[in-house]
């Protein structure tokens, strides 16, 4: 079976758009700014556990969920380095040391109640600069 992959530029054009809309979002509406910063995920956590504890249904909150995803991608992207790839309809991060993450699914997980988009970035950007220590000079 393959996969259709996409290029740089069309796959990150969602998710980018995603997460532009989420931080424009929760600036209006939470007056919350997000900075695309490591520490800014512990806030979004808190958010979509929240959300959890409100027992808001899964359908109300999809699109939030995947906005803090690819927000959470674009934080992986700006600290570690990567790039969002599409494959059969999902974005995920393709880091320097040649990993995949999945931070939109990530943001269901956290939603669930078994995952952490802070943890998640932790373990992307952590690998990705260690691999970059290593490359040869």
């Amino acid at each position: 079976m393959t996969t259709k992959q996409e290029s740089r530029a069309h796959a990150a054009a969602k998710p980018v758009r995603w997460a532009a809309d989420t931080v424009a979002t929760i600036r209006e509406g939470a007056r919350l700014r997000l900075d695309y910063s490591a520490t800014s995920l512990w806030r979004v956590d808190r958010m979509i556990d929240e959300l959890r504890r409100e027992a808001t249904p899964y359908a109300a909150v999809e699109s939030v969920l995947r906005g803090f995803g690819a927000y959470a991608g674009e934080v992986i992207i700006r600290q570690a380095g990567g790039e969002w790839w599409e494959a059969d309809g999902d974005h995920c991060i393709r880091t320097g040391d040649g990993r995949l993450w999945n931070p939109i699914d990530e943001a269901v997980r956290c939603f669930a109640g078994h995952g952490s988009l802070r943890l998640l970035c932790r373990d992307a950007t952590t690998g990705a600069l260690e691999a970059l220590d290593r490359r040869p000079r």
